[in-house]
């Protein structure tokens, strides 16, 4: 058995001027930003949630802009491999993530969860195959 649910989003931007895409979709969506520590700030700035309820980033990319979503899992081999049965394909490991694609063309990204109050309550439970 193991876990997953909608982490949030990422707002993938083909741009050399992070900040000032960052500060645009923070506007467009009523959101602070805050800045990344070390090298992490170089590709990422994090809008804050009012509710508290999804992890929403502002990432520079060298591919075409697009938006794609994180799922959280607190088992990322079997959440891709329940993916990929309905699916998906894995398209590149970065770290300890799984970039997939969706049958549809969308990319998403499997990643591990922090586990917390809001995983435990929002996770579904998945039963693994044997």
């Amino acid at each position: 058995m193991h876990r997953s649910r909608l982490a949030g989003f990422i707002i993938d931007c083909n741009t050399d001027d992070l900040p000032s895409a960052a500060q645009f979709w923070g506007g467009a969506l009523g959101m602070q930003t805050r800045q990344l520590p070390e090298a992490e700030g170089e590709k990422y700035v994090r809008l804050l949630d009012p509710e508290e309820r999804l992890h929403i980033e502002v990432q520079a990319v060298k591919h075409p802009s697009r938006v794609h979503l994180d799922i959280e899992t607190d088992d990322v081999e079997a959440e891709v491999r329940r993916l990929e049965a309905l699916g998906a394909r894995r398209l590149e490991q970065v770290h300890t993530w799984w970039v997939m694609e969706a049958p549809t063309g969308q990319r998403f990204c499997v990643v591990r969860a922090k586990i917390d109050a809001g995983f435990e309550a929002g996770a579904h439970r998945w039963v693994d195959a044997p």
